[in-house]
């Protein structure tokens, strides 16, 4: 196989320079090898590089390039079929996703692409708008080639509220249980605002498991210990393991006392709109009513705040609160860039919508816009672009191509899970751009 240039939350021998848009599980496969990382230099936002070596000791920090926000690199690449020198920079944009996430927009040689990873930029939010801003500024009024897009939830019934309105539902169910222990499933990282939304809310402290501290301090969070805990003793209120609630666990808390359990993810509702295309063996909410959210209109959803869905059963909720960007939210930013083409990064083995399939209308490139139905790639090379000329008159260097190969996301009997498949690979084969 021919060595890469550049690849993207895929860690493997074979690249020239590697980013990491943070710090996900399901974005770092290959980071754990045996004896560190050394393969590499690493780009990183600086949350990101501080957090990383808890996470993997191994690593050799001396490969570390952070790349804060708005910050941008140069890098020198040499092809490896002909030794020619290639002229690469790459920007850092914030993605929101979660503490250190970003975007990276790669331009030189190879053209113009924009890498989002995951992200979430609101529509009406102010840190939406400087990063949306931030983008714009660093592109100069040039065209993306293409964009490797989140697509988890690129499908029109999953619009979800601004996070500060779950934020507030999730105290408001707090507060209706006040006799009840609480659990809340989170990531390893992700969603610290909404605990610290709740904790101010209710004037509370919140459990967490030990690693958990360790990041939220190395976040900067909390430094004087008023709101986080690890002492149970101190709070009814306990931040877990997304994975560790469940049916099984919720029944055996409540033979010891009350207790509900509040899964905050836009998970379920990706479950609920495949229903018809797959069975999953879940309970899926049953209770359906309208519910709109602020910025003109921007959430429709089956959602009622004063009764919501039931996730598990009658002692589980679970409220939209998701660190994607929902269906309207990638719709305004396709408007907002309007590439060339666009590629999804994530695919499902049972709802995968190709992104080209809603936003073709939004490309500048003709042969994307042939793309009609959905794709299930896989995994597998299925799909061959060309990107044409951009706006700006200038051309992307004749004969490149670009070859695509999808990420994926599985899905157990209660949650929903990326596969290792994240990530990009840039190769350069005889004016070929390949990625893996």
């Amino acid at each position: 196989m021919e060595e890469g240039l550049v690849s993207v939350d895929k860690f493997s021998a074979g690249s020239q320079a590697y980013f990491l848009t943070h710090l996900h599980q399901d974005h770092t496969r290959g980071l754990a090898a045996a004896g560190g990382w050394r393969h590499g230099p690493l780009y990183c936002s600086p949350t990101t590089a501080r957090l990383l070596p808890t996470r993997f000791p191994g690593i050799d920090a001396s490969l570390l390039r952070p790349l804060a926000p708005g910050a941008y690199a140069s890098l020198s690449l040499s092809s490896p079929t002909s030794d020619r020198p290639l002229s690469l920079s790459v920007t850092a944009i914030p993605a929101l996703h979660c503490p250190g996430s970003l975007m990276y927009l790669f331009r030189g040689d190879l053209g113009c692409m924009l890498y989002t990873g995951d992200f979430r930029w609101e529509v009406g939010c102010d840190r939406a708008r400087r990063a949306k801003q931030a983008l714009l500024d660093a592109l100069g009024g040039d065209t993306v080639d293409l964009v490797y897009l989140d697509n988890t939830y690129c499908h029109p019934p999953l619009n979800f509220p601004p996070r500060l309105i779950v934020a507030e539902q999730v105290v408001n169910i707090i507060r209706a249980h006040p006799d009840h222990e609480v659990i809340i499933g989170v990531d390893t990282l992700g969603k610290e605002d909404l605990l610290l939304h709740i904790s101010r809310a209710l004037q509370t402290k919140i459990w967490v498991w030990p690693q958990r501290l360790l990041t939220i301090h190395l976040l900067g969070i909390d430094e004087n210990h008023e709101v986080f805990t690890t002492q149970t003793s101190l709070t009814r209120i306990r931040a877990v393991p997304r994975y560790s609630v469940t049916i099984e666990s919720l029944e055996a808390l409540n033979t010891v006392c009350p207790t509900i359990g509040i899964m905050p993810s836009g998970i379920p509702w990706l479950l609920r709109s495949s229903e018809e295309k797959a069975k999953p063996k879940v309970r899926l909410p049953a209770k359906s009513a309208r519910s709109k959210g602020r910025d003109e209109g921007l959430t429709q959803m089956d959602y009622d705040p004063l009764s919501p869905p039931k996730l598990f059963d009658k002692d589980s909720y679970t409220l939209p609160y998701s660190e994607h960007a929902c269906f309207s939210e990638l719709k305004d930013f396709m408007q907002t860039v309007r590439p060339s083409t666009v590629v999804g990064i994530v695919s499902t083995s049972f709802c995968y919508v190709n992104p080209r399939h809603h936003f073709r209308h939004l490309c500048s490139d003709s042969d994307a816009n042939d793309v009609g139905t959905p794709i299930n790639n896989k995994g597998r090379d299925s799909d061959n672009l060309t990107p044409k000329r951009r706006h700006n008159g200038s051309a992307t260097p004749e004969g490149k191509k670009i070859r695509i190969s999808g990420s994926s996301l599985c899905r157990s009997k209660v949650t929903m899970k990326r596969k290792d498949g994240c990530g990009a690979r840039i190769n350069d084969t005889e004016e070929l751009i390949g990625v893996a």
